[in-house]
Parts: C-alpha cells; sequence; structure tokens
C-alpha cells in the first residue's frame, strides 16, 4: 500500500521514439496567428489520465499514427520567422510526436487516493525532453505508464501556441476515435490554417484591452505586483469541488439578486476569496480577474468549425482591492459580466492588431487568472477501455483551473496553488458558507492533508 504522497520512481521500457503520420502530409510553414504566439502561452498543457484498464502500446502508437496525418501541424516543430525572430510558426515536416512508455508500482486505486491535487513528484509521469529551449520541444508529448494492477497513466504535453483548450481536446477525441471506430472518417476534420485570425493592415486599435500593458511603460503603482510576491513563496495546490447545490447557495449570497452563470459565480467567489487571503494592501491597490473567453461564434463570421488553434481571448475584470474584499458576490459577478459583454468581433480584431507590437504582454502581474477546463469534454475520452477514473493537469499552479469531475457534469473543481502561509484562511473563505446539511462535498488539502470542512 502507497504509504506516502510522493509517487514511486518511474521506469522507462524502452526508448522515447517518434511517431510520425502513417501517409504523405503537406510540408510548409504554417502561420500563426498573433493569438496562438503570444509569450503568455508559451508552453505545454499537461493532461494527466488515469484508467481502470490498460489499452495496447501498439494500439495507441498506430492510432496516434493514423491522426496525424489530419492534425499533421502537431507533427511538425515550432520555429521563428525568418523576417521576424519574434513571430511564430509551424515547420510542418512531419519530424513527428515523442511517444515513451514507462512503467510505476502503484495500483488504480492508490493513485485515486492522490488523485485530488498534484504534487511535484507527478513530474515523474510525463517524459522530459533535453532541450535547450521552449522552441524545440516538440508540438506534442505522450507518456503512457502502465500500472501492476493492469490500470494506465496516459500523460500529454501539447504545445499550448499550437492548440486551445477547445482544440486539444478535438484532438485528444480524434485519437480515440481512430481507435474505437477505425473504419469511419472523424466526425469533425480540423481547420489547420490560422489566416483566418490575421491582423489588419495598418492595425487598428479601436477598444481598451485592460489585460494588456506594454513593456516599456513605467510600473503603475496603482497596482501591487502579486505575481513576484507569489513567485518567492512556496506553493500548495488546494482543491475545491463545488456541486450545484453550493453553487447556488454562492448566488443567494447576492443581495441585489442576480442572474448569473455558475462560472462567473465560482470566478467571483474564488477571485476574491483569493484577494482576501494574501491581505494585499495598500487597499487602494488595482487587481484584475483574467479569464478565458471561447471568441468562436463572437467573431464575424464565425470561426470555421474544426478550428483548433487558439480561438479564446481574456476577458479582464478590474476593481480596488476594499471594494472586492467588502462588498458581496454581486460586485465582482457584475464585473465579471461586464467584461464579457466587451468581446465583440471588433474586440476581439482589435486585440490581434494589438498584439502586432512585440512589446505587448498579457497583464499577469496584479491579476488571478482562470483558465476554463470544465465543459470540455476532457474527462469523456475513451479509449476503447472505457471513461478515465481521473482526469485533471500534472501539475498545479498560480494560475487558477476550473476543472471536469469524471462522473459529475455539473460539478467543478476549482484548483490552485498558493502561499503556504495563507492556506487556512483561502480554504477559509472559499468553504465559509457552504457548511450546512451537505458540507461533506466540498473538501479542502493543506500539505496534502485533508483538513475538512467548516
Amino acid at each position: 500500500m502507497l504509504r506516502s504522497q510522493e509517487l514511486p520512481d518511474c521506469f522507462y521500457r524502452n526508448k522515447a521514439t517518434l511517431i510520425r503520420p502513417n501517409a504523405p502530409t503537406p510540408n510548409h510553414s504554417l502561420y500563426l496567428s498573433n493569438l496562438d504566439d503570444q509569450k503568455f502561452l508559451r508552453f505545454s498543457i499537461k493532461y494527466l489520465y488515469l484508467f481502470r484498464k490498460a489499452v495496447a502500446l501498439d494500439i495507441l502508437k498506430c492510432s496516434l499514427s493514423k491522426v496525424l496525418v489530419d492534425y499533421y501541424p502537431l507533427a511538425g516543430r515550432l520555429r521563428t520567422c525568418s523576417q521576424d525572430d519574434h513571430k511564430l510558426q509551424i515547420d510542418c515536416n512531419a519530424e513527428g510526436a515523442v511517444f515513451v512508455d514507462a512503467f510505476m508500482d502503484i495500483t488504480c486505486d492508490e493513485f485515486l487516493q492522490l488523485s485530488r491535487k498534484p504534487n511535484r513528484s507527478w513530474r515523474k509521469l510525463i517524459y522530459r525532453v533535453e532541450v535547450h529551449s521552449f522552441l524545440e520541444i516538440p508540438p506534442i508529448v505522450v507518456q503512457v505508464t502502465n500500472l501492476p494492477c493492469g490500470g494506465m497513466i496516459l500523460c500529454t504535453a501539447i504545445n499550448h501556441c499550437t492548440c486551445d483548450g477547445i482544440g486539444t481536446s478535438q484532438f485528444l477525441h480524434a485519437w480515440a476515435h481512430a481507435i474505437t471506430k477505425p473504419k469511419s472518417a472523424i466526425t469533425v476534420l480540423p481547420f489547420n490554417s490560422r489566416h483566418v485570425l490575421k491582423p489588419r493592415n495598418p492595425p487598428q486599435i479601436t477598444h481598451t484591452h485592460l489585460g494588456y500593458t506594454k513593456t516599456t511603460l513605467k510600473e503603475n503603482f496603482t497596482h501591487v505586483d502579486i505575481k513576484q510576491y507569489l513567485q518567492s513563496q512556496p506553493l500548495v495546490p488546494t482543491s475545491f469541488t463545488f456541486t450545484p447545490v453550493h453553487v447556488l447557495r454562492l448566488k443567494r449570497q447576492c443581495v441585489p439578486s442576480l442572474k448569473c452563470t455558475a462560472f462567473e459565480t465560482l470566478a467571483s467567489h474564488t477571485w476574491r476569496s483569493w484577494v482576501r487571503s494574501l491581505d494585499l494592501s495598500p487597499p487602494t491597490s488595482k487587481v484584475k480577474l483574467l479569464f478565458s473567453v471561447n471568441v468562436r461564434k463572437k467573431l464575424i463570421p464565425e470561426l470555421p468549425e474544426g478550428y483548433y488553434g487558439n480561438g479564446f481571448v481574456l476577458g479582464c475584470a478590474e476593481t480596488g482591492v476594499k471594494e472586492l474584499v467588502t462588498a458581496n458576490l454581486h460586485h465582482g459577478i457584475n464585473l465579471i459580466q461586464q467584461a464579457k459583454s466587451c468581446l465583440s468581433d471588433g474586440y476581439v480584431r482589435s486585440l490581434i492588431d494589438l498584439l502586432e507590437d512585440k512589446n505587448v504582454k498579457t497583464d499577469t502581474c496584479s491579476s488571478f487568472v482562470i483558465s476554463q477546463w470544465a465543459k470540455l469534454g476532457l474527462e469523456d475520452l475513451d479509449f476503447g477501455e472505457g471513461k478515465p477514473l481521473h482526469m485533471g493537469p500534472l501539475t498545479s499552479d498560480i494560475y487558477c483551473l476550473f476543472l471536469p469531475v469524471v462522473g459529475n457534469f455539473e460539478a467543478v473543481r476549482v484548483q490552485v496553488s498558493v502561499p503556504e502561509c495563507v492556506v487556512e484562511k483561502f480554504e477559509y473563505y472559499m468553504m465559509h458558507g457552504l457548511d450546512n446539511e451537505d458540507n461533506g462535498d466540498i473538501i479542502g488539502f493543506h500539505n496534502g492533508e485533508q483538513t475538512g470542512c467548516i
């Protein structure tokens, strides 16, 4: 029986291999949009899946090779443009995705005990590609770790410059489709071109973009550098599962009553709890909430079906620390709704044009960032041996994830790492008011131990 929160060592059975498309693919340089190659997105999205029953390695490899024919850019390599070394593109050279198989002495049930939150030892579950820079990491890295109970852990690292959350889900389901329905075409063909999001010439900045700042500007002293503070602290992952009943209780805290979505309610509650726990000063300083919004259907014309590049922008709500922590959820929800209402076709086109200026960057210094992984179908992935027992991120960060809950489509798991010194305060604020008859449904974690509920 596993006695520690740390995972045992991972044993690699073979050297890493490259899985190439199993048919000829176009050989060219693929333009990436300004939404794709933001510096804010220059990392890999790392998913972790736990399955009760393993899928044969040959089947996984052959099906991946097949799906990479349609998704051929993901078998290429990121490069800088010859004319502009600040601009990224994909060299569609069919070099292949990295695939490695391993073994770990842990059972599915033992791993489920640890699945509420990641720790650093989980990094063993994704193969580390030895490179000198981010650009050299292949767009897709896959590690399949077989378990002695017959289960498997599947981890994927997919470059965020090539796909967003919707795009990664689309790709993973296409891979699964190649196994479960090998004789039928995938239901949604990928749209590979990114030229539909090219900037205008000349650029036309017609909107204000609060979530972005210029690196050449002097520091704005009305904002505190929260990111720098967080990066200087030892961080502890926290995890909270909210059911529809919990969300309803949060909505009842809004005075006056307000029509709002579950996302708006949870985002406001988490943002407010985070700021309260950090005890930011001075209270007149400004704080922001940045949250991902899918804009595929907001553009005119809409992005083509199957577009798997980055088709989201960051909505931005901003307020003073004092206003956020002293008001009820109504204040934050209103700000989120106002931020969402601004995200028109004109706003998105203006942002794409703004990002032509390479001195412009995402303002993460004074911001709480939420990425929405729920409602993308990530938890429904089935490679032929059943849906996952667990789906989540491989690592935890200062950016907040709204995660799906396997087996409960309506529930949302909120995960974010906070400084060790404020964990108990953050847990208190997150759980406050949710301690009624079913208080066992929402759980906080501190240093890997369940802390229970208020």
